[in-house]
């Protein structure tokens, strides 16, 4: 099913993988809504809600640039009601918006937890939410409504907790609506999925954890990829799945991954948190 016409919701989409998701889909000439809240630029984070609202015009999507902390419940509602207005409803909503700290218990200030939680959990299910009536006529209109959740699958082996309790838990804590909400919507007919990659992705949240060995890093390219596949399949029929980008794109037919490597050539991708298999070692990675 294709995306054109269709409007979407995504948190967090001033760069990175939002804003990847969010061009791929304006090429297809949907509408775009990008509730973030970078509106001034930074130094050290590139883009902005304007610069991503060119780039998805520029795209051949419609876009609307929405200056929204998610972490603030007036202020999404606000942005979803004005999103409504613009594009006469929403039919799709991404959940992109998450805050990082890979740090262990005695190391992770309260301040940086509250961070975490607030943005990933609480404000996936305040998207969400605040989303769902809108998500419901679009149902009842027969328009495909999904909730794509950028979220790990739920794997509870202590290895994944040992070394960043907090942020496990946040981004679990966006798989678990992922979960939940497949269940309580699936009448609807509103589909809810999780994506996550198998390699680390370059952004600028990777680039700022030290050590990391960017080379061996996909672009988000692949993620915006693999999110097409699911949000054009039918809502009825693909709903509480986990899924795994390379593991979409197969599914579509695309195997010859080399397109999003950062540095071709330079050693197999690294496998990314909360993937237990390793990446297969194969020629064309």
């Amino acid at each position: 099913m294709s995306l054109k016409g269709k409007t979407l919701f995504i948190s967090g989409g001033s760069r990175g993988i939002g804003l990847a998701i969010a061009l791929r889909a304006a090429r297809g000439g949907a509408n775009i809504a990008i509730a973030a809240k970078t509106a001034e630029p930074n130094p050290k984070l590139p883009g902005t809600i304007h610069s991503a609202a060119a780039a998805i015009e520029k795209a051949g999507g419609h876009a609307l640039a929405l200056q929204c902390d998610i972490r603030d419940e007036t202020a999404i509602q606000e942005a979803v009601r004005k999103t409504g207005a613009r594009f006469g409803g929403i039919d799709i909503l991404v959940n992109n918006a998450s805050a990082i700290s890979l740090t262990g218990t005695l190391d992770t200030p309260m301040k940086r937890v509250d961070l975490m939680f607030g943005v990933n959990v609480r404000g996936t299910f305040a998207c969400s939410q605040a989303c769902l009536p809108l998500l419901k006529k679009s149902a009842a209109a027969g328009r495909n409504p999904h909730i794509l959740t950028l979220s790990p699958p739920l794997n509870m082996d202590p290895k994944w907790f040992k070394n960043h309790l907090a942020y496990t838990i946040a981004k679990y804590g966006m798989s678990l609506c992922v979960l939940g909400m497949a269940e309580e919507f699936r009448d609807d007919g509103i589909a809810v999925n999780a994506l996550w990659p198998r390699t680390i992705i370059h952004t600028a949240a990777l680039a700022m954890i030290p050590g990391i060995d960017t080379d061996r890093a996909r672009t988000p390219e692949i993620m915006a990829d693999a999110a097409q596949v699911i949000l054009e399949r039918d809502a009825r029929g693909f709903t509480g799945n986990f899924c795994i980008d390379e593991e979409v794109l197969a599914s579509a037919g695309i195997t010859d991954l080399t397109r999003y490597a950062v540095s071709p050539g330079k050693g197999k991708p690294i496998t990314d948190l909360f993937v237990d298999q390793e990446y297969p070692d194969i020629s064309r990675n």
